[in-house]
């Protein structure tokens, strides 16, 4: 259903979005159905996400799943209903083969980045691999990641940019990271909503600063992002993960046509 080559493609960035992780049925659909009308309408190539298990919490009483089974069952429903790639994270080489027999993208949490096996077993899966840079990895060291997949033989690979540590319990990003990244001539991502993130900032809960996700959206696409990543809700106040570094579902055809507008300068002057 994806065409790696079409995230190349310079009319416009590619858009990959979705709730945190999968509630149920409803939010799931809901959000999906809402998204793929906004791309379709503004021309932006669109991957659905959202994970099917939360592995990394901070507290052991934070939600991570409604099931594996059900969740996975859910996201196959959505790639067959609205006819729409897929991209969820995996956690270990056991769960690599459950999670390619569903989706399209298999994404490498951050926390994840340089483990050497799961890296590897991703590329022998064949599926497009998205590694997020970790937040304590400096940019150039993601080349060291690529290097795991794609000597498996996997040239589907693409690298996501969320923040770096910044003493405890805060995030910075620094937009450089975001060229040095494209210096390994894969695509390129900025995770907008990770970014503004407060890791266990509010008593074993993340926090976050979400008025910030459009200005650093902004510098995103002008410092050469190829594709976006938002995590995005009817109403983040209720989503069980992640929810207040969340964009609500609401205001993103808004700004996505902002930054179609930026897009569209800083191609026109390459």
């Amino acid at each position: 259903m994806l065409n790696y080559e079409s995230l190349k493609n310079k009319n416009s960035f590619f858009l990959i979005a979705g709730p945190c992780v999968v509630e149920n049925k409803s939010i799931t659909f809901k959000t999906c159905e809402r998204l793929k009308e906004i791309t379709s309408k503004l021309k932006i190539p669109f991957i659905f996400k959202s994970s099917y298990i939360k592995a990394n919490r901070t507290s052991a009483k934070s939600f991570r799943t409604i099931g594996i089974e059900k969740s996975l069952k859910i996201l196959a429903d959505v790639r067959k209903e609205f006819e729409v790639p897929v991209l969820t994270d995996i956690h270990s080489v056991i769960e690599i083969d459950i999670a390619a027999s569903v989706v399209d993208v298999l994404q490498i949490p951050a926390f994840l980045s340089r483990q050497t096996e799961l890296l590897e077993e991703a590329g022998h899966s064949g599926k497009i691999v998205n590694i997020k840079k970790g937040q304590f990895m400096s940019p150039d060291d993601m080349k060291y990641q690529v290097e795991k997949v794609s000597l498996t033989g996997n040239k589907k690979i693409m690298l996501t940019e969320r923040g770096s540590t910044f003493g405890y319990n805060n995030l910075v990003v620094d937009f450089r990271g975001i060229q040095i990244m494209k210096k390994n001539k894969y695509p390129v991502i900025f995770d907008a909503t990770h970014s503004v993130q407060m890791p266990s900032a509010n008593k074993g809960v993340s926090g976050g600063s979400p008025e910030f996700i459009e200005p650093l959206s902004k510098a995103a696409i002008a410092s050469g992002a190829d594709g976006l990543f938002f995590e995005t809700h009817p109403n983040p106040s209720k989503a069980l993960s992640d929810g207040s570094n969340m964009l609500n579902l609401n205001k993103v055809e808004d700004l996505l046509i902002k930054l179609k507008k930026i897009y569209n300068v800083i191609k026109n002057e390459n």
